[in-house]
């Protein structure tokens, strides 16, 4: 049994002294994992980094065995985001979730090529952090757990949605709203396609954006398999969060 495919590395483990089991994803195979042999060897260390584009071979004797991978370098997207903390913790994260939350060796195209997107636009810089929080919301309707941003649960008003039950995972609006807001998720205009800022948005409403994504992953991507968000996850939301607490420059 054999197949080849592009596709990008999520994580790796060592494996022996100088072995490493890595987690893939392609479009066809899904989340597929592997034995890399040399994989943490000095000329191969740096292939296997999370985010990396890369060529796949697999190799097993049978379908459901762990089997082997050789790869070739397509496009080092670990190199080119070791020397900016906040497109490191995107890609980390955004690899993290999504071999954590999707089952293994099942396909899901659509969630392949927006992972591909982000891990070759990260370059884009901090506006890519709105494509990441759509993919997330994108990755739990894949999965069944999709937010419902079409109208108000309340009034059923399609505008002013300004809230998410975090309950129902349904819009509100900011009128519907009222005394319940604080305990509503915010839901960011650029998740509606429409408003001011609504293609890439800004710190708080990326903030904004990751808390809501992340409400629904925790509670139905990871809880149901009582596994908590990756650490990567958390780590992106308190540098996002940072970033939108941190006091806008002005001129002189």
């Amino acid at each position: 049994m054999e197949w080849e495919a592009p596709g990008i590395v999520l994580s790796v483990r060592p494996f022996g002294e100088g072995d490493v089991i890595a987690a893939v994803m392609t479009e066809a195979q899904g989340v597929h994992r592997g034995l890399a042999h040399g994989g943490a060897s000095r000329a191969s260390a740096g292939l296997w980094q999370p985010g990396n584009l890369v060529q796949l071979r697999w190799v097993g004797r049978l379908a459901d065995q762990l089997g082997s991978f050789t790869a070739e370098l397509v496009h080092p997207t670990a190199a080119l985001a070791m020397d900016d903390a906040l497109m490191l913790a995107m890609a980390v994260s955004a690899c993290a979730v999504a071999e954590g939350a999707l089952p293994e060796r099942a396909p899901h195209p659509r969630i392949f090529d927006g992972l591909l997107h982000l891990m070759a636009h990260l370059a884009d810089g901090p506006a890519l952090l709105a494509d990441l929080v759509r993919w997330e919301a994108l990755l739990l309707a894949d999965l069944g757990y999709g937010l419902d941003l079409s109208r108000c649960a309340v009034s059923g008003a399609v505008d002013d949605l300004a809230f998410v039950s975090p309950k129902t995972a349904r819009a509100v609006s900011a009128a519907a709203a009222g005394d319940w807001a604080g305990r509503l998720l915010p839901l960011p205009p650029f998740l509606l396609g429409s408003g001011p800022n609504s293609f890439a948005g800004d710190p708080a409403q990326w903030r904004d954006g990751l808390r809501l994504t992340g409400h629904f992953l925790a509670r139905e991507a990871f809880g149901h398999h009582h596994r908590p968000l990756p650490a990567a996850r958390a780590a992106l939301l308190d540098r996002v969060a940072a970033l939108a607490d941190s006091p806008v420059p002005t001129r002189p």
